[in-house]
């Protein structure tokens, strides 16, 4: 058979330029065997390179090179996941958390959420609804950077020095571990936008946005003004943070472990994300619960200058302090904690990266390992 006849029957693309990696050098070694014999000497050399190397060329689909897990570019992505899904998910939510700062401030003039919404229409119109959310977006994309890239970070390093025994019999302590670490370093990076963003967004008149409000701010309270509530802010996201990291490993475990009939490395990534959205939600609506009283106090303290934590006390009632604006919260940061977890996973995924939890520590997968192979002898 000439070369010309075995042309008009094949495509115009060969094949094995589209194969996986996983598809090893068969088409290639064929076509290489089926070339005519005048270029022998030529085939021979390229043989010789396809069988040591093994030559393939990857699917456009496949990544160029795959991220190592717990290197510096592991580390870095999931801080630049972490920016996303939370300086995004706070923007879009700024309305919501604009009324609920609102009635934490003045619960007389802000009775319920739907009269909230409806009296800052009334005062501020459409765009009085987003007042704020530079300081949002620029804050809490801080605050996702740190929380998301330390917690990865603490996650191993705790694991390793704890020792795989210890990390699989108490992994959950090691997510609480991390992930409080994580948040002490995310709220410094947080803090001073929370500050202005609160002011801004309850007193009127007081600024437009970051631009005018932070010197104002500065002007009028000193430049560590700008820290005066990270106490109160710590309280706030660090129960808030280790309930949202520890409840959604053990949940996202559970749907793996009991709802799916299959290991999550068999399941589609689509799923895999849609288990992150769910484990999120869930834990959100723990998270609003456990961080609330402090979230009343947050609000009240950077609303009112030089106001204390005995003040806010007195003022709100203990009562008040768990209750006023709660449903609301657990509304808000359960979507908002869903979406992070969504957004968060859908970026690993998308630079080639497993999507979090449903597996053990990796500590203790080493030990797991190792267990598995002392068995077999």
């Amino acid at each position: 058979m000439d070369l010309s006849e075995k042309s008009s029957r094949q495509s115009l693309i060969p094949s094995f330029l589209y194969s996986s990696s996983s598809a090893k050098t068969f088409g290639l070694e064929k076509m290489l065997h089926a070339t005519p014999t005048a270029a022998a000497g030529f085939n021979t050399n390229v043989d010789a390179v396809s069988q040591s190397k093994g030559f393939v060329i990857p699917t456009p689909s496949e990544p160029a090179k795959k991220i190592e897990m717990y290197s510096p570019a592991f580390y870095a992505a999931c801080t630049a996941g972490g920016i996303l899904s939370c300086g995004l998910t706070h923007m879009a939510v700024t309305p919501l958390d604009l009324v609920k700062c609102n009635m934490q401030i003045d619960p007389t003039k802000y009775k319920s959420i739907s009269s909230g919404f409806g009296i800052l229409f009334k005062e501020q119109g459409v765009r009085g609804f987003f007042k704020g959310w530079v300081p949002t977006l620029l804050g809490y994309s801080g605050q996702g950077a740190c929380k998301f890239g330390f917690y990865e970070f603490f996650k191993k390093y705790y694991s390793d020095l704890a020792g795989p025994e210890f990390t699989a019999k108490y992994k959950t302590l090691i997510y609480l571990a991390g992930s409080a670490s994580a948040e002490v370093i995310a709220d410094i990076a947080l803090c001073p936008f929370e500050a202005v963003k609160v002011r801004v967004q309850t007193q009127p008149g007081f600024a437009r946005g970051l631009s005018d409000g932070l010197p104002k701010f500065v002007k009028s309270e000193g430049a560590l003004g700008l820290y005066k509530g990270i106490v109160p802010l710590w309280g706030r996201q660090i129960p808030y943070t280790m309930m949202k990291f520890a409840s959604f490993e053990a949940i996202v475990e559970n749907i793996y472990k009991y709802a799916i009939p299959r290991p999550k490395d068999e399941c589609s990534k689509s799923l895999q994300l849609g288990v992150s959205f769910a484990g999120g939600y869930v834990a959100g609506v723990f998270c609003a619960i456990v961080s609330h009283p402090a979230d009343n106090l947050v609000s009240f303290l950077n609303n009112a200058k030089g106001a204390t934590v005995g003040d806010a006390v007195k003022k709100i009632g203990v009562v008040g302090l768990f209750t006023r604006g709660l449903p609301l919260r657990i509304v808000m940061i359960g979507t908002l904690t869903g979406a992070q977890w969504g957004i968060y996973d859908a970026f690993k995924v998308f630079v080639g990266l497993p999507t979090t939890g449903g597996v053990t520590p990796p500590s203790a997968a080493v030990a797991a390992g190792v267990a598995s192979e002392l068995a077999k002898v």
